[in-house]
């Protein structure tokens, strides 16, 4: 991996505390992900499944942890199952983990080929009566591909169909919801390279420009510091892309007068960062562009503010609205008393700002979290509000991620130029 070795208390400690959340006398089991193919015999880069790297740090294929703090054999209590090596794979795809290195990186001392799990799983699960499976319970995802975890539950359902069975996931959002000092550094990591390519960007930037050369500065900046490259597909959005939210088509050229929207992130061991910019392509605001995004500015400062243990998304997301209504009204978007004779359920801000203010940050770029739990110190929250002006060709979204912590909210991307004035003094 391009990444330095993480310390590997971090994985120690994420699997004491699953282990206190489950019931007496159960087995859990997390599957990495698949190598993903493409066409032809061709395949995706492998991406580890978050939830078997936080409690393992394995970054593997064909990886499979077995938890079940009640085995019979203190030595079953933690397995993994890492891949089957020979001289052959050896020769094509390159050096695989050892059981020697797979202990040093995860702490577990019980090591197994994936070519014995049969013969060690099925006693374990006889000893038990819960058996723990994943499946993705995230609210945004859309899962067309069938998973290993999926096929994992229809064999083990088939296999053992009187067992009592659990979900995992919902565990496993509240666990990842609170990092760790260990995780906090780590997503901090991902944020410093973030903020070096966007340094990179200041004195790059300029008409002419196509937003594809933007992207490969990107992710020049990402790859020689040790991140695999972006945590999402990259947004460079020139002058009516900077309207479309999700815009990763990047092959416009920008022209002078464009604002350009930047939404990227590096990922660092699988930690993600997500930050949005948004700055002139000639170095220079017009008057009308600097109040729409000195607006949104305000509006991002005022939320960044609410983001403190106690306070829920619910009502974080009820004020950064009320704010951001008056805002609007400044700008001339609103007018204040048709504001006051809006229905509540359909606010009008929503014509300008569409989306979510936060969303949690982790190992995920939308990482696990109840969003209905209070807010509570090491949690990790983007901050993005945006005004979206199809008719005038300005998209502004500022967006940077956010520590909460017991002290008051802690900016991971605080060193980040964000100031108009100053975004205008690096691009000259």
């Amino acid at each position: 991996m391009k990444y330095l070795p993480i310390d590997n208390t971090l994985f120690v400690q994420n699997r004491e505390r699953f282990a206190k959340q489950l019931r007496p006398n159960a087995v859990a089991v997390f599957n990495s992900n698949d190598i993903m193919p493409v066409s032809a015999d061709s395949t995706r880069s492998f991406i580890q499944h978050t939830d078997i790297f936080y409690l393992s740090g394995i970054d593997q294929e064909e990886t499979c942890l077995v938890v079940c703090p009640d085995a019979r054999e203190e030595k079953h209590r933690e397995i993994l199952f890492i891949r089957d090596t020979s001289e052959q794979l050896t020769m094509w795809e390159g050096h695989k983990l050892t059981k020697a290195e797979a202990t040093e990186i995860s702490g577990i001392k019980t090591i197994y080929n994936s070519s014995e799990f049969d013969k060690i799983f099925r006693p374990l699960v006889f000893e038990h009566e819960y058996i723990y499976l994943n499946t993705n319970e995230h609210t945004r995802a859309n899962v067309t591909v069938e998973t290993r975890d999926a096929r994992f539950l229809k064999w083990c359902r088939n296999a053992f169909p009187l067992h009592k069975y659990e979900r995992l996931a919902p565990i496993m959002h509240n666990l990842r919801a609170i990092k760790s000092p260990i995780e906090v550094g780590l997503v901090q990591r991902a944020c410093d390279i973030t903020e070096k390519a966007f340094r990179r960007l200041l004195h790059f930037i300029r008409p002419g420009v196509w937003e594809y050369e933007i992207e490969a500065e990107i992710y020049h900046e990402f790859l020689v510091n040790r991140s695999r490259g972006p945590a999402y597909e990259p947004i460079i959005a020139s002058g009516a892309n900077s309207c479309v939210l999700h815009y990763i088509t990047n092959n416009r050229q920008c022209c002078d007068g464009d604002l350009l929207l930047m939404d990227f992130g590096a990922e660092y061991a699988n930690y993600a960062s997500d930050l949005t910019r948004t700055v002139p392509v000639n170095g220079r605001f017009t008057s009308r562009q600097k109040d729409v995004y000195n607006s949104v500015l305000k509006v991002q400062k005022a939320a960044i503010s609410m983001l403190r243990p106690g306070n829920t998304l619910k009502k974080y997301n009820k004020e950064v609205g009320r704010i951001m209504e008056s805002e609007l009204i400044s700008l001339n978007l609103l007018d204040a008393d048709e504001v006051k004779k809006q229905d509540k359920k359909k606010p009008l801000y929503k014509k300008y700002f569409m989306h979510g203010t936060s969303h949690y940050l982790g190992l995920n770029v939308h990482d696990y979290g109840n969003m209905h739990q209070e807010f509570a110190a090491g949690m990790v929250f983007t901050c993005e509000p945006g005004i979206y002006i199809k008719d005038e060709d300005i998209g502004i979204r500022i967006e940077n991620n956010i520590l909460i912590t017991d002290d008051g909210p802690s900016d991971l991307t605080g060193d980040i130029p964000i100031e108009a004035e100053e975004i205008e003094d690096m691009m000259c």
